[in-house]
């Protein structure tokens, strides 16, 4: 029996619904900014599959660094104890994060990662014997899978069954140009409300909600609202950290900081899985108490563990050489030519590029987004290539690992002109 044969008796896919799709591809191999499968095929990574890859797949360095700590000490529990990978990793966070971040919160993805900020804000109410249990979301948005992302995340086909179990946020437009007054004035409209605790947000660029992108200016005026009424503000930084903006996260387009920030995906390059949540003293200090009551009961069996967090400190250490930047820098000049070349072409509704992500709205008659059934015709057509683009929809987009190469690129890019003439 082929991998695929097995797969299908015995594994259960996300976001896919078995019975009309296509058996997976069997991935045996990974190298830089390519998978190669088990009939011999290559593909270029063009999502670094699913926004995790920062240095590229199979990283000499990393696999040293993760073999290293694998035979010093593999995992520790981490209430109680302590270790010097999760030590050092939060010092080093610490130093590429805002200033005003001053302890790190450790778990293990995206959705666990906003999970604890939304915990933080609402018990740091709590501890205060103030009730403020209400949060601000942008609409579109996407947080995670757990009760309280999908909660502050958009009611659409990725919660439609949990919906009446999911609590109640109040949502305002996403300031994208032309909408940023509109943004404002609900923001502060909702502001209004003396029980707001937190406003959650995805930093500049929403990602699965279609890779919707907006400007730091406008988003620094809502985090300035929010200051003036003490509401804690979030930043959702799991796609967009770790240079996919341009700068090493989001927030550093900002003049204005977030009090907590959520971290996941690039953190450990894309080698292992491990989630951090950074917050700002005063948030802290609320949870220092004689009152054990006034805890932060929350936890995980593999919180800080040693080897993801050896693989964050490798990763970090690639990010400290010259050319980390530099080829952030290349493919976002690379990106943002193209852009130029093709933002007016007639198959396109839209046009998106910031930092290294490069995103291509399609015209179509189905006004659903996520379930357009142009999807699949995107993906096949790109897989035939050797490229995987995975869609949102009628949105298709390039984030590549960092290590790509110039010639990979336009090959992609001469691909993405193929298709849209043949739309």
């Amino acid at each position: 029996m082929t991998i695929q044969e097995r797969d299908k008796n015995v594994v259960w896919h996300p976001f896919t619904q078995i019975k009309v799709a296509p058996l997976p591809i069997a991935i045996v191999k990974g190298e830089g900014s390519y998978f190669y499968d088990d009939k011999g095929k290559r593909y270029i990574d063009g999502i670094s599959s699913w926004w995790v890859n920062i240095h590229g797949h199979s990283h000499p360095y990393l696999a040293q660094k993760i073999s290293e700590q694998l035979n010093i000490l593999e995992h520790a529990i981490f209430s109680g104890f302590t270790h010097e990978p999760a030590v050092q990793l939060a010092e080093r966070l610490l130093q590429r994060l805002p200033d005003n971040q001053s302890k790190i919160f450790y778990s293990d993805n995206g959705s666990t990662a906003v999970e604890v900020s939304l915990k933080m804000a609402f018990q740091y109410w709590s501890n205060k014997d103030i009730s403020r249990t209400k949060v601000i979301a942008f609409e579109n948005a996407y947080h995670g899978d757990t009760f309280g992302g999908m909660s502050v995340g958009a009611r659409n086909a990725f919660n439609l069954p949990f919906s009446k179990l999911l609590f109640d946020v109040i949502t305002i437009p996403v300031p994208v140009k032309g909408r940023e007054n509109e943004s404002l004035n609900a923001l502060a409209k909702a502001l209004e409300d003396e029980e707001v605790a937190s406003f959650i947000f995805e930093p500049l660029i929403q990602g699965a909600g279609g890779m919707v992108m907006y400007e730091a200016e406008a988003l620094d005026k809502l985090i300035e609202q929010c200051g003036r009424k003490n509401v804690i503000t979030i930043a959702d930084e799991v796609m967009t950290g770790f240079g996919r903006t341009g700068k090493f996260f989001a927030s550093d387009h900002l003049t204005h900081k977030p009090d907590i920030i959520c971290m996941s995906k690039g953190i450990t390059g894309g080698v292992m899985p491990l989630g951090a949540t950074s917050c700002a003293e005063y948030i802290y200090n609320a949870f220092l108490s004689d009152d054990k009551m006034k805890t932060f009961f929350h936890g995980h069996s593999y919180t800080a563990n040693t080897t993801a967090c050896s693989a964050a400190l490798a990763s970090l250490d690639l990010f400290d050489k010259p050319e980390a930047f530099e080829n952030i820098d290349r493919i976002s000049i690379k990106h943002s030519e193209f852009y130029y070349k093709i933002k007016s072409h007639k198959a396109l509704a839209d046009i998106r590029q910031m930092g290294t992500v490069l995103a291509f709205e399609l015209k179509t008659n189905e006004h659903t987004h996520y379930l357009n059934s142009v999807s699949e015709h995107i993906s096949q057509f790109f897989i035939e290539r050797g490229i995987i683009l995975r869609p949102l929809g009628n949105v298709f987009y390039v984030l590549p690992p960092y290590c790509i190469s110039n010639e990979d690129l336009n090959y992609i890019y001469n691909a993405i002109e193929e298709f849209l003439e043949n739309m």
